[in-house]
């Protein structure tokens, strides 16, 4: 897989920084340098164009891609192709239903996506909880206010475990297609049970014409979706999915912790390598592909 964009000038020296210690002795003409990240070969070149090839490019090169949606309201495909953020709708007006996901970028852990309705008549019991969205909130406040949440707000929750996912993501079944599937199906959950909604809007990560790419094969697909931006601060019933994600989540990393009887950490950072490591000596590498993302540079690094 090879996918190449330019990146924003904004975040060029946080590109270099962040690569600066896996960086290759060679360099090819005209790049600033060259870097290995597990399987992954990261070239930034003086035009300002970032590439990666490996196996597991789409999981490298969305760490760039969600700060550009982030910093600089760019929605980047892996084919290299973007748009910029469209202008947004006033949804604090509107019933919708709305999806988001958690755990696509931790090593450990599930993917989980939910679906939620929300009513206008919700929006003060939700707004008084301070529902917004979840990576804003820490993991004490999540777990305050989201069985409240869970209470009044009809939801459903799609989960795909590790092994499953490890089964699964290829080259042809990335990242942003097993997003778009476990969307797909939640969304498609909640709407068929006939809630009034005016709306139905997804926290944007890919084009709309990419999601529809990617859900070709399903039998049945949700349609007419609002892709939004930074969706989960404006749509009340995406900043609700956002939260909910996120306590699941939280649950099963416990479960998960409990059965290698050691607290497993979130992202896919350094501490992440040591304690995968630990896992693997005293486990074996099956655990780990019960428990972890198998595809992530994280499990190359494995001795």
């Amino acid at each position: 897989m090879t996918i190449v964009f330019k990146i924003s000038d904004n975040l060029k020296d946080k590109v270099i920084k962040y690569y600066q210690n896996k960086v290759k002795e060679k360099t090819p003409p005209y790049a600033i340098f060259q870097a290995m990240e597990g399987d992954t070969t990261i070239t930034l070149y003086e035009s300002g164009k970032l590439m990666f090839q490996g196996t597991s490019a789409d999981i490298d090169a969305n760490l760039w891609i969600d700060l550009e949606k982030k910093y600089n309201q760019r929605i980047i495909n892996y084919d290299g192709t973007e748009k910029k953020e469209t202008p947004k709708e006033d949804f604090m007006e509107l019933s919708t239903i709305g999806s988001d996901e958690v755990g696509t970028g931790d090593f450990f852990g599930p993917i989980v996506v939910t679906a939620t309705y929300v009513s206008t008549k919700d929006f003060e019991f939700l707004k008084n909880l301070g529902v917004r969205d979840s990576k804003k909130l820490d993991d004490n406040k999540i777990k305050e206010i989201a069985p409240q949440i869970m209470k009044r707000i009809p939801y459903v929750t799609t989960i795909l475990d590790n092994k499953t996912y490890n089964s699964y993501h290829s080259k042809e079944n990335n990242m942003n297609k097993v997003k778009a599937i476990l969307h797909n199906k939640a969304l498609l959950e909640l709407k068929n049970k006939n809630y009034n909604y005016a709306k139905i809007v997804i926290d944007e990560f890919c084009s709309k014409e990419n999601f529809y790419k990617y859900i070709e094969n399903v039998p049945e697909q949700v349609k007419y979706i609002t892709f939004m931006t930074k969706a989960e601060d404006q749509v009340l019933s995406v900043g609700c999915a956002s939260i909910i994600s996120r306590y699941i989540f939280l649950q099963k990393m416990d479960e998960l912790s409990d059965m290698v009887h050691t607290p497993l950490p979130k992202g896919a950072g350094e501490i992440v390598d040591k304690v995968a490591q630990d896992i693997k000596d005293e486990y074996g590498i099956e655990m780990l592909n019960n428990i972890a993302k198998m595809n992530f540079s994280n499990a190359d690094k494995l001795k």
